[in-house]
């Protein structure tokens, strides 16, 4: 086992952990999955806690007094919605981060995990991605205000560990899709926007599917289930300032990807890739080999976390349409 991994574990046994963010696919997936633990399971609403405003976050954690925090909040969306909104995905996501972290230092708060995103890596790096490779090289422009953001929450975890012996831990997940994803035209990543337009390409009898991007670049993918698995195994054996990825292992090309959704869907028509709309970066694996070392590996194989993403967007879809509203979380 590799430094940073503890002999005796955290346990969590009668603890009040608070989940930041459990509205979230993340989120509730950390509630179905810590509902078979003994502990207590602290939440509260986005209207009831703006987690943007430092004097309510301190307050509430004050309060409450959490002797775990996870901060799974976070302002998410695909390419499209950070193209257009870098402001509001800096601002929002770094205000999520400080204020939380802060907050739990002041509060003297037992544990806390972050999450962070893939997307923290440099655009150009060396693949499988060590945890090493973070500010050794240029953001992708696409989203480089979320990574920013993220970047700075792993970091601050980091330096109040160093200067206050905070036990503030991070984790670096790969691209997340399951049960609870968003379906938004404007906010959902790859998969949930490809299971939608797949869909309602089927639904409306289309001949051609169009999709962004040429279709080869490469992204590993991780069903939110094992991810909660994973991080809870983090939260009871790891203890160290540098973050830990966590990923499938797998890679997989969006080419690939979508004959995978439009079987899943059962959209039988043509695939026609847009090569003038930007792909990201080519490739986005990481090296997962520390949470593997712990005994931890995902048990979801890629078609069928779809098949189960599918079936929750259907159960939505069908609650929804009617009103003509979008399927949001």
């Amino acid at each position: 086992m590799q430094e940073g991994w503890l002999e005796t574990p955290f346990s969590l046994v009668d603890k009040r952990i608070w989940v930041a963010g459990h509205a979230g696919m993340v989120g509730a997936a950390l509630l179905r999955r810590l509902s078979r633990e003994n502990c207590e399971v602290l939440t509260v609403s986005h209207d009831a806690l703006d987690l943007r405003d430092q004097g309510a976050v301190k307050g509430w954690i004050a309060a409450n007094k959490p002797d775990v925090i996870i901060v799974a909040a976070a302002k998410v969306g695909g390419i499209l919605a950070n193209s257009q909104n870098p402001a509001e995905f800096f601002y929002d996501n770094i205000m999520i981060s400080t204020n939380i972290i802060h907050a739990a230092y002041e509060a003297g708060v037992a544990k806390l995990l972050f999450l962070g995103s893939s997307c923290i890596y440099p655009r150009e790096c060396a693949q499988p991605i060590k945890e090493s490779a973070l500010l050794s090289g240029e953001l992708e422009p696409t989203n480089e205000a979320y990574a920013l953001a993220k970047i700075g929450g792993l970091k601050m975890a980091s330096y109040y560990r160093a200067q206050y012996g905070c036990d503030f831990i991070s984790a670096m997940p790969c691209n997340l899709y399951g049960v609870g994803d968003i379906y938004d035209e404007q906010n959902s990543h790859v998969i949930p926007a490809l299971i939608m337009k797949a869909h309602k390409a089927k639904m409306r009898g289309d001949s051609v599917l169009h999709v962004w991007g040429s279709g080869e670049v490469f992204r590993e993918f991780l069903y939110v289930d094992d991810l909660v698995d994973g991080l809870l195994i983090l939260l009871q054996n790891y203890s160290s300032a540098d973050h830990v990825n966590i990923g499938s292992g797998q890679e997989v090309s969006i080419k690939e990807l979508v004959k995978i959704i439009c079987d899943v869907v059962g959209y039988s028509g043509d695939v026609v890739f847009d090569k003038s709309k930007p792909d990201g970066a080519l490739r986005k694996l990481l090296d997962n080999s520390q949470i593997f070392e712990s005994c931890w590996s995902p048990s979801f194989a890629l078609k069928d976390g779809i098949a189960n993403s599918y079936k929750d967007y259907m159960c939505r879809y069908e609650k929804l349409k009617a009103n003509n509203q979008p399927i949001k979380q």
